[in-house]
């Protein structure tokens, strides 16, 4: 199994339909700066929908995101439903 080379007590970002609405883990985004960032489906989000939770935290959500471990830098990777391959695209 991959692991990420962050701890996984590393704080991440994602929202609060994905911590507290049960809304799968759709893009997840791999920052120049090293932050990882894992959104459902929603789109137009305000700051107050943004939630840090620890790299652990999202795992216990949805471990299919450790196959993402490796993303690069500066990349994103999307699905369109959690059953679907993640698909590989630069941020920008």
């Amino acid at each position: 199994m991959k692991k990420f080379n962050e701890s996984l007590d590393t704080a991440v970002l994602t929202t609060k339909y994905v911590v507290e609405g049960n809304y799968p883990i759709l893009y997840v985004y791999h920052f120049e700066d090293g932050s990882w960032q894992f959104n459902g489906e929603q789109k137009d989000l305000k700051d107050e929908d943004y939630v840090v939770i620890s790299l652990r935290e999202v795992l216990s959500i949805d471990l299919t995101v450790v196959e993402l471990a490796g993303l690069p830098l500066g990349l994103e990777a999307m699905r369109g439903t959690k059953n679907e391959k993640w698909q590989i695209v630069s941020v920008n």
